[in-house]
């Protein structure tokens, strides 16, 4: 099962969309799992319960900032990932992809955490 798989079954298995990007990658990262839950534990809804950024995009953003930091801002690393999500998922934000003033949905959940991870693995393996 690749890692876009194994979010995608966390979130059905129980975990949030930040919670299910963040154990895809932990075996890469030096957190248990208790820990990676506890951390996206807030974004279930997005940030700020769908009034801003998708938690899948928060998770791969933490990803980043673990994997990347190195005493500087990662501020063009961000950004090309938040820009390459939005381009797959149509917006980034939870309340427009999940349609709550439109009536439409614009990207389920499902694809966003596949997106979230595909985005975060196309940077990372440049």
């Amino acid at each position: 099962m690749n890692r876009r798989e194994q979010a995608v079954t966390y979130k059905h298995s129980g975990s949030n969309c930040c919670q299910a990007v963040l154990k895809a990658f932990e075996d890469e990262l030096e957190l248990s799992e208790d820990t990676l839950m506890k951390l996206g534990a807030p974004f279930c809804v997005g940030m700020g319960c769908f009034e801003a950024t998708c938690g899948a995009l928060i998770a791969a953003e933490m990803i980043l900032g673990l994997k990347k930091y190195e005493g500087r801002p990662i501020i063009p690393a961000a950004r090309t990932l938040h820009e390459n999500f939005r381009q797959k998922c149509g917006a980034t934000l939870c309340k427009d992809l999940k349609g709550l003033e439109t009536g439409k949905v614009i990207c389920p959940c499902d694809e966003c955490v596949g997106n979230a991870v595909d985005v975060l693995e196309e940077y990372l393996n440049k």
